[in-house]
């Protein structure tokens, strides 16, 4: 899942910051928006898994925000591990776990971590291949409790193309590096979702013309 990029301003060039914590730019601004997509259309209490949490700035704001959550944060590269892990201390937040390493594009995961409340990626699908992108979904689905919500930040190809000019020069700069990644189209993951047997929910437009998309298991009858 991990691949060597050169992506201007994202969680990949994420720097040293204090108390071992790493910081990085486009996380802080997008920071409030995903609190406010999390507080309206996700739950407010249970256990809630995040998937590549890079460098513990979303999950910070977000625990602090929904209390409620017990927020577990996952990320491969050890050195990210170490940042979460103090920027929870620094925080003062019970209600962070300490964070794990979880291969999310690897098949077998949501077995392991089922009975979520909430799961939550952000920035992830882009920066990875098709097939890669559709295990994490499928996976995700599948570690779902019945209700548990499932939402998807970041920057996605729609019916009609790119949102604009900037996505799709930056799409054509990942897959410059890379032919397996690049965007995601919102109809593939509706549909990748739609297969693990969710319901697939309206997305959420947000600022710099990304998107939340979200799908939740029903409910136990």
């Amino acid at each position: 899942m991990s691949r060597r990029l050169d992506l201007p301003d994202s969680p990949s060039m994420a720097r040293p910051a204090t108390g071992g914590r790493m910081h990085a730019p486009c996380a802080a601004r997008n920071a409030e928006a995903i609190c406010a997509v999390i507080a309206a259309r996700g739950p407010q209490a249970g256990r809630a898994l995040e998937i590549a949490s890079g460098t513990g700035e979303h999950a910070a704001r977000i625990a602090a925000a929904l209390p409620g959550l017990d927020w577990q944060p996952t990320e491969i590269a050890p050195a990210r591990r170490a940042s979460i892990d103090a920027r929870a201390a620094h925080a003062g937040l019970a209600n962070i776990r300490p964070a794990i390493a979880l291969a999310a594009c690897a098949p077998g995961w949501g077995a392991g971590q089922a009975g979520q409340d909430l799961i939550f990626a952000s920035n992830i699908l882009h920066l990875i291949g098709h097939a890669e992108a559709e295990t994490l979904v499928r996976e995700a689905g599948a570690a779902l409790a019945p209700g548990g919500v499932l939402m998807i930040y970041g920057p996605f190809r729609r019916d009609d193309g790119f949102a604009g000019a900037g996505d799709a020069a930056f799409h054509a700069s990942l897959v410059a590096q890379d032919p397996a990644i690049g965007y995601k189209s919102v109809a593939e993951v509706r549909g990748w979702m739609g297969a693990t047997d969710l319901e697939v929910e309206a997305p959420v437009e947000m600022p710099a013309n990304n998107l939340t998309l979200i799908a939740a298991r029903p409910p136990a009858v």
